[in-house]
């Protein structure tokens, strides 16, 4: 298993498998991130995001829609990326760091719990979903 530093990424893909990308911790940019890297755009996740998601994922205790959205589309309620922007979630609200590219939670956020084997995830053309391993 990579070290999940910019040296040493995290390669993951979409739950489509339609996607490939990379993700690395930089736990002493202000504040610690998750940084997401989709070809030539860069995305920045609160780092907390991975234990928050994971203890979000364990209190629903079923399988949980992704519901990925782009930060100006609205997400549906009960999913992933709902989640991810919820003012009720640990943070408050976004967890995305970047105006403009605060969404996609639901998108790349999932693959990696998968690849740290805390979570288990669907691989279906559309509607994919997750539960806490």
């Amino acid at each position: 298993m990579p070290e999940g530093t910019k040296e040493d990424p995290w390669p993951l893909t979409t739950a489509p498998g339609t996607a490939q990308y990379t993700m690395w911790r930089e736990p002493d940019a202000d504040p610690p991130a998750l940084v997401c890297q989709v070809g030539s755009t860069t995305l920045r996740y609160r780092l907390e995001a991975i234990d928050d998601l994971r203890a979000w994922l364990a209190a629903q205790s079923d399988w949980v829609p992704l519901g990925a959205a782009d930060e100006q589309k609205p997400a549906a309620a009960g999913t992933v990326e709902a989640f991810g922007r919820d003012d009720a979630n640990p943070v408050g609200g976004w967890y995305g760091l970047r105006k403009g590219y605060r969404g996609r939670f639901g998108m790349y956020l999932p693959p990696l719990l998968e690849a740290l084997g805390v979570a288990e995830l669907t691989h279906d053309p559309r509607n994919n979903r997750m539960r806490a391993r």
